[in-house]
């Protein structure tokens, strides 16, 4: 679990964040959601410790991380897993070096032990016999899984995931929502994830916070977020046509 109390964060005298209040939920997806420039990827490079607020605190269970040292950050950070936005492979690479690179970085374990947790990583994901291929041979999909293989690496209780479907089609977005919410409930990470896409909110929002204007505007799930009267939420839920005529259609 991860909480927020009070959070206020400014640039050049502009509040990105103002006065955010939130518990992101263990073994639940919780999604953060809201138009680009609401604030929503500066509140996850908050919580991550990328960026550093003004006012407030975090909180990691017990652990207060803006009184941590930092040693107790680094320790912190090898309980985290991040999902960047494109997938962030490092292209020269191949895949077997991608998902052990923050292995490498963090443990001390041996090469036959650290090839093993790459193997069972690559298998969770769905991606056999692509050890040795690079980041280039596969599909956009491929990647996004192999991605999710490196971020689960280290045994995270915390996963971050940027846009984890950005550029992907429909089908496979899906894919890759069903992937993050099972592997979520069967390691019991608190898993958070920056999304604009409804699919993934409708798909996989055990918990959904939309933040508008830099303050947090909404919280509910992903059965209660076709049916409240927050009207800045609604503006953003129905704001193409498509999701226009479900609504009219919806006898609820």
């Amino acid at each position: 679990m991860i909480h927020l109390k009070n959070i206020y964060k400014k640039f050049d005298e502009q509040w990105v964040l103002n006065d955010i209040n939130l518990t992101l939920d263990k073994g639940k997806c919780n999604l953060i959601i809201g138009e680009s420039g609401s604030g929503k990827t500066v509140l996850m490079k908050s919580i991550v410790g990328l960026v550093k607020v003004d006012e407030g605190e975090i909180w990691y269970d017990e652990r207060d991380f803006n009184r941590m040292g930092k040693h107790e950050k680094q320790a912190l950070r090898k309980e985290m897993g991040m999902l960047f936005q494109g997938a962030a492979l490092f292209d020269s690479l191949t895949i077997e070096e991608n998902v052990m690179f923050p292995l490498n970085m963090f443990t001390r374990e041996t090469y036959n032990q650290k090839l093993k947790r790459v193997n069972f990583c690559l298998d969770r994901v769905g991606l056999k016999n692509v050890n040795k291929q690079l980041p280039a041979e596969l599909s956009g999909g491929m990647r996004k899984r192999a991605a999710i293989a490196r971020a689960i690496a280290l045994s995270p209780k915390y996963l971050f995931c940027d846009e984890p479907n950005s550029g992907l089609d429909p089908r496979t977005a899906i894919r890759i929502d069903n992937l993050i919410h099972d592997i979520t409930l069967e390691f019991d990470m608190t898993t958070i994830v920056n999304s604009h896409d409804m699919n993934s909110v409708l798909e996989i929002g055990d918990k959904v916070i939309y933040i508008y204007e830099g303050c947090k505007c909404w919280e509910g799930n992903r059965e209660e977020v076709l049916h409240s009267d927050n009207k800045a939420l609604n503006n953003f839920v129905f704001a193409t046509k498509m999701a226009q005529k479900i609504k009219k259609a919806d006898p609820t």
